[in-house]
């Protein structure tokens, strides 16, 4: 049975800014409905946690307007959408399962991650954020995974993808000592993974394929998971946990300013 614990929480008036792709999606709306309940749960349970928490889209600011409004912010979270532009990594265009790309998000939130990292501040990626990371610091993806049964099938709609499986939580990591555990049952669907690590950062989970499920820099207070834990049928202590490792690292960067 998971481990029961309380996660730490925001400071008064603590901000948080809540990193999104794009606030539209006319070509897919039941993917982008899907994308809006992941987003809300995340401010939902951040303001319950007592962050003043704002949604920022990256693909309507652009660079310097989204570096301007977080640059406030006691911590960011980056989350899912998209895959990247294959250029940001060094890849071809053409892949299986390629989608549209929009590139003003792409520059923006790399920017958010690259400042981050600089700067200390706290930072968490999911799913596409955790991929963010990666590029960011000039690692690679894997372009694309399909094993139909598996952890990474083909297509059809994000919800319907959804698989749980267990992850391993690396000895040693801050990562593992926020979640209190080992391993954990998480939820994600993705066809991409973290391939060459970016500069800084070390592997936090892993999946039993043996794809990078986490990161983490082993530096800045910076963090990704490739899965889900803002997803509605997720295990309900993740988003809690993350949110409050966050709250503690804003916490101790405010007492070192």
């Amino acid at each position: 049975m998971p481990i029961e614990t309380r996660a730490p929480g925001a400071r008064p008036g603590a901000r948080l800014a809540v990193v999104e792709v794009t606030r539209r999606r006319p070509h897919a709306p039941e993917y982008h409905a899907y994308v809006q309940t992941l987003n809300e749960r995340v401010v939902a349970e951040a303001r319950r946690a007592g962050w003043s928490a704002e949604r920022l889209a990256a693909d309507d600011l652009g660079v310097d307007a989204l570096l301007a409004a977080t640059r406030d912010a006691d911590a960011v979270v980056v989350v899912g959408g998209e895959d990247l532009a294959p250029h940001h990594y060094g890849a071809p265009a053409g892949y299986p399962g390629e989608g549209r790309h929009l590139e003003v998000a792409d520059a923006a939130q790399l920017a958010v991650v690259r400042r981050a990292v600089r700067l200390g501040t706290p930072l968490l990626g999911i799913c596409r954020g955790h991929q963010v990371i990666n590029v960011a610091l000039g690692g690679t993806l894997v372009q694309h995974l399909d094993d139909e049964a598996g952890l990474h099938r083909g297509t059809g709609s994000v919800e319907q993808l959804m698989t749980d499986h267990e992850v391993d939580l690396v000895a040693g990591t801050r990562l593992r000592e926020a979640l209190v555990r080992s391993s954990a049952l998480v939820r994600s669907a993705h066809h991409q993974a973290v391939g060459l690590l970016g500069e800084g950062l070390r592997v936090a989970a892993w999946s039993n394929d043996g794809e990078v499920e986490a990161v983490e820099h082993v530096t800045a207070p910076v963090t990704g998971v490739q899965w889900h834990p803002e997803d509605r049928g997720a295990e309900a202590w993740q988003l809690p946990l993350l949110l409050g490792q966050l709250a503690a690292r804003a916490a101790s960067a405010r007492r070192a300013a």
